[in-house]
């Protein structure tokens, strides 16, 4: 058995890292509400508080008033300007540049189209050159940065440092992107599975909310899935955990899948899967609501389109939705059952759409007895995540480290 215990810097970085998350969760709160929250001695928090002053990480805010007499409680707070979290966000075809605040606010975001099966060192130097150029244009010294956050599509190594496979994002397997974004930008890097980065704000964002457990479920062209116990994201042994896309749902005949299996969710529940299906039954005979809008131009069609059509009666186009709302609706209550999470949190765009939100909530009542009623939402920030999910990271860590570089 081994023993290890923690050295006085071990303990500072403890003790600023407690303190910078009960002030983000909690707001500003004085130097004796802060040391009742951390059960630590007025002594003792002064200390912290007026180092972390001194490191321009915590600023003074108003004096408190008080009817008794003695010394006023002045307000300390989070200087949110004193560091700048950067972000680089890789999906299929797309990748997103960022720098946010220590609150969460974004102080720039810009997208960039990627080819499919980008060559990942050339991808990186492009996004790196063009991610240092943005600091620039937008005045934010370097010293000021604390860390650039990489949030990629697909599977990362168990310590974050490598992509296993990005499924088509980037050409190669096995990449070390976090070492080379280190290298290219001179920023400390941390790296995360996308979908995992986006529950990750979810919950930076939603403070101290957080504390039970909830499965974060987002379907963009394809359908991710991240899991919190605890207030914590939940990894699995080999960082796979909640790779609910790839549970295969047909034996035999399925479609392929970008992953290698077939017959997968993602193949019939996707938006992608959705779409796809709807091409490829396109007739008068089969979607006559659609052949009319569509037959000229298929390929203008999207899912909300096939939406709008079987909302209005088109038999073909409802078919297909009921069909993927089904095979999603079986295999989130069989989450239920299995993880009894304290809330489903629902992300993408086709969640605003009225018809399929409503198919999909009759769908999760069916089969689901009183003992395992979990709320199913739609996140309060759907589709507001993506410029901010990569640097949070970054600013995660930062914290984690009691804000120490």
């Amino acid at each position: 058995m081994s023993y290890k215990g923690d050295n006085l810097m071990s303990v500072k970085r403890t003790n600023r890292s407690v303190a910078l998350r009960a002030l983000h969760e909690k707001g500003a709160m004085s130097r004796k509400r802060l040391a009742e929250s951390m059960n630590l001695t007025p002594a003792a928090i002064t200390k912290i508080v007026g180092e972390m002053i001194s490191d321009g990480l915590l600023s003074e805010g108003e004096m408190l008033s008080s009817g008794n007499a003695g010394r006023r409680e002045i307000l300390i707070d989070i200087n949110a300007q004193k560091g700048c979290g950067l972000g680089v966000l890789i999906n299929l075809r797309q990748a997103i540049l960022s720098g946010t605040w220590l609150d969460g606010s974004v102080a720039f975001a810009e997208e960039l189209p990627l080819e499919a099966d980008a060559p990942a060192e050339e991808t990186a130097k492009q996004l790196s050159r063009r991610l240092l150029e943005l600091l620039e244009e937008n005045e934010i010294a370097r010293e000021r940065v604390i860390g650039l956050g990489i949030a990629v599509r697909g599977i990362t190594s168990e310590d974050g440092r490598v992509v296993r496979n990005s499924f088509g994002a980037l050409a190669e397997t096995d990449y070390p992107l976090c070492a080379l974004f280190e290298e290219l930008t001179g920023f400390h890097c941390v790296m995360e599975n996308n979908v995992r980065s986006l529950l990750a704000a979810q919950m930076f964002l939603s403070r101290d909310e957080t504390a039970g457990s909830q499965f974060f479920l987002r379907c963009g062209y394809g359908i991710g899935a991240a899991l919190s116990i605890n207030g914590r994201i939940w990894h699995g042994v080999t960082a796979q955990c909640a790779e609910i896309g790839h549970i295969p749902v047909i034996r035999r005949g399925g479609k392929p899948c970008h992953c290698g299996k077939s017959g997968c969710l993602e193949t019939i529940a996707s938006p992608g899967a959705i779409r796809e299906d709807a091409l490829a039954i396109l007739s008068p005979e089969k979607t006559p609501l659609l052949w009319q809008k569509f037959h000229a131009d298929p390929e203008t069609l999207n899912i909300f389109d096939v939406f709008s059509a079987a909302s209005n009666g088109d038999e073909g186009a409802a078919g297909i939705v009921d069909r993927a709302v089904q095979a999603l609706g079986t295999a989130i209550k069989a989450l239920i059952y299995l993880v009894d999470p304290g809330k489903i949190v629902l992300y993408g765009s086709l969640f605003e759409d009225p018809y399929y939100l409503s198919r999909l909530s009759s769908e999760l009542q069916e089969g689901v007895d009183t003992r395992h009623d979990v709320l199913i939402e739609k996140s309060r920030y759907n589709q507001r995540l993506e410029d901010k999910a990569a640097c949070l990271l970054a600013i995660q860590d930062f914290i984690d480290n009691g804000g120490i570089q």
